[in-house]
């Protein structure tokens, strides 16, 4: 005789009849890859433009050299970030291509997984843009805090301060953005930002002090 008993099993269901997605499976690889063109251009502008303006502040006094220096380098280091950023990631674009390429001709990719690869496949025009906009935004820091300020050793104090301001803010918003350690990336970029400013105005020191070109 057949069995009398029968089981139902009864699927919860959302109001609208479809499964919600949890809010953790957001995918941050596509931010991620914005927020490391642009941490990295702003720290790189912030600190290479903050040492630069040291170093010359080393051997020289005079505030129009020291902001000379900073345009100038400002608009190359804007000019080779942009040049970088595209190559490298037209690079990475190439090979992703490539790859979705061997794995349609093996017949290891259907058209819908083809599809996804495809709109997460980076944008080379958009880093360039991004990393030279995020090193110009943080190379204009020190030229600021320069550019008011007479005398010479409280205009050299105000730079490092501004610069480390700066830098904490870049690192809250690098950890912000990526889901990272908040100390740990603040500290990362601060300790990394006095080390480069305190080398170059060290170096630069002595090589004006040994060859008399300190002014």
């Amino acid at each position: 005789m057949a069995a009398q008993n029968q089981v139902h099993i009864t699927i919860p269901k959302d109001h609208n009849g479809q499964k919600q997605a949890p809010e953790d499976d957001f995918d941050y690889s596509q931010r991620a890859q914005w927020v490391r063109a642009a941490v990295l251009g702003a720290n790189d502008g912030l600190v290479s433009i903050a040492s630069l303006m040291m170093g010359v502040g080393a051997v020289q006094k005079d505030i129009k050299a020291m902001i000379l220096i900073g345009f100038a380098g400002l608009f190359a280091g804007a000019c080779s970030m942009a040049i970088g950023e595209f190559v490298s990631v037209y690079s990475q674009l190439d090979i992703e291509r490539a790859q979705m390429k061997r794995d349609r001709a093996t017949g290891g990719q259907n058209q819908e997984h083809e599809e996804d690869n495809k709109e997460q496949l980076p944008n080379p025009f958009q880093a360039a843009v991004a990393s030279a906009i995020a090193f110009s935004l943080g190379a204009i820091v020190p030229i600021i805090a320069a550019a008011f300020i007479a005398n010479h050793k409280v205009r050299l104090a105000v730079i490092v301060a501004a610069v480390s301001l700066a830098l904490l803010a870049f690192g809250v918003i690098g950890a912000f953005l990526g889901r990272s350690p908040m100390v740990k990336s603040c500290a990362r970029v601060l300790i990394g930002g006095w080390m480069a400013m305190a080398i170059t105005f060290g170096l630069t020191k002595l090589i004006g002090s040994s060859t008399g070109m300190e002014l």
